[in-house]
């Protein structure tokens, strides 16, 4: 049997909002390897395991790796060798996939990766999990993707992770590999069931829209929580895109480059690379594209430091959200990686190196 690692308890949900951000509350990265235009692919990897040192040195809880599938905007594909590289760049953040696709993947294969991992990271590895589809019809088909049991899938995972299953995993994993759930309505009640924390975003939050729906659904999923060996009480984590910066507009600068890569693949089902804020400000663009673009700039939280903290204290707080995943990705990587610092001090985190280079890939 493997030692247990529980989430840190989570606020209570529907306290009042001070509009000061709770000290308690975790702090994490979650970086997608976006590609930008004219530069190679390998150059987006390489400043994914960068951006982690950045945020080990910066004092954030936690680092997530993303997958996607033939998509030309991103090159994490295979986060469990992308954080092979992480970890050997990092000593002590926590270091997570966010998320594996389990879909796409044999349970028992998932588990041997993670647990492979966990020798070159020990203690340090936390496996998030969804099902998304693939973005495209090729895609998916390329994936041999099959209608599954999610849940099932999960509770196999566990038990291989655990030492519980009919199958011994070879490698055990090297202390504990706890399990969460990315989340946008339908995998609440699942983690629910099987006692397992979730990580909620996009819609759900409620940033720039309705909140309603999204505390309903998260009342309910804590409503449902049956404690499990991992998770003893309910546990939430929110994630979205958070970019700081000197001034308003610059803040709304950043948030150009994705949400214009965002406004394009829903208009031409492709998600491009980056391009820079210039490009995006000239762009022609439809009625349609001009409005996803607003869309998806509004579901994030940019400004100034004040602001993002006001905001930022209220979705928390709101939510009861014990850690924050931002989610965040701009063209410029010096201004993502000053962002990223002013986030930081916005959670009292405090830089272990604060001379230290950051590469930049």
């Amino acid at each position: 049997m493997i030692a247990v690692v529980r989430a840190t308890e989570q606020p209570v949900a529907g306290r009042r909002c001070t509009g000061v951000i709770d000290p308690e509350v975790r702090l994490s990265l979650l970086d997608r390897s976006r590609t930008r235009v004219d530069e190679p692919e390998g150059v987006a990897l390489r400043g994914t395991v960068a951006r982690a040192g950045h945020a080990e040195r910066l004092g954030y809880d936690r680092f997530w790796v993303a997958e996607h599938h033939g998509v030309p905007g991103v090159a994490g594909a295979a986060p469990a060798v992308l954080l092979t590289a992480v970890a050997g760049a990092t000593r002590t953040i926590r270091i997570g996939s966010a998320g594996v696709m389990l879909p796409h993947h044999q349970p028992l294969v998932v588990a041997e990766q993670f647990s492979t991992l966990s020798a070159f990271a020990p203690d340090r590895v936390d496996l998030g999990l969804g099902r998304s589809p693939g973005f495209t019809a090729p895609v998916r088909r390329a994936l041999r993707q099959v209608d599954r049991d999610f849940a099932a899938d999960l509770a196999e995972l566990r038990a291989y992770l655990d030492g519980t299953a009919e199958i011994t995993v070879h490698p055990r994993p090297d202390g504990a590999v706890p399990m969460y759930v990315l989340a946008t309505g339908s995998g609440l009640p699942v983690a629910a069931e099987l006692g397992l924390p979730v990580v909620v975003g996009g819609p759900l939050l409620g940033v720039g829209g309705d909140p309603a729906p999204g505390l309903e659904a998260l009342a309910g999923y804590r409503c449902a929580f049956r404690p499990s060996r991992q998770q003893p009480d309910p546990w939430v984590a929110v994630s979205l895109d958070v970019l700081v910066a000197g001034t308003s507009s610059e803040a709304a600068d950043l948030l150009l480059p994705e949400a214009w890569a965002m406004a394009r693949s829903r208009t031409t089902g492709v998600f491009p690379p980056l391009e820079p804020v210039s490009a995006v400000r000239t762009a022609a663009r439809t009625p349609r594209q001009q409005q996803y673009l607003e869309q998806t700039a509004a579901a994030a939280i940019a400004g100034t430091p004040a602001e993002v903290e006001r905001r930022l204290a209220e979705l928390l707080d709101r939510t009861g959200a014990a850690e924050l995943v931002a989610s965040s990705s701009t063209f410029d990587r010096a201004a993502l990686a000053a962002s990223d610092a002013a986030l930081a001090a916005l959670f009292g985190r405090r830089p272990r190196d604060a001379a230290a280079p950051v590469p930049l890939g």
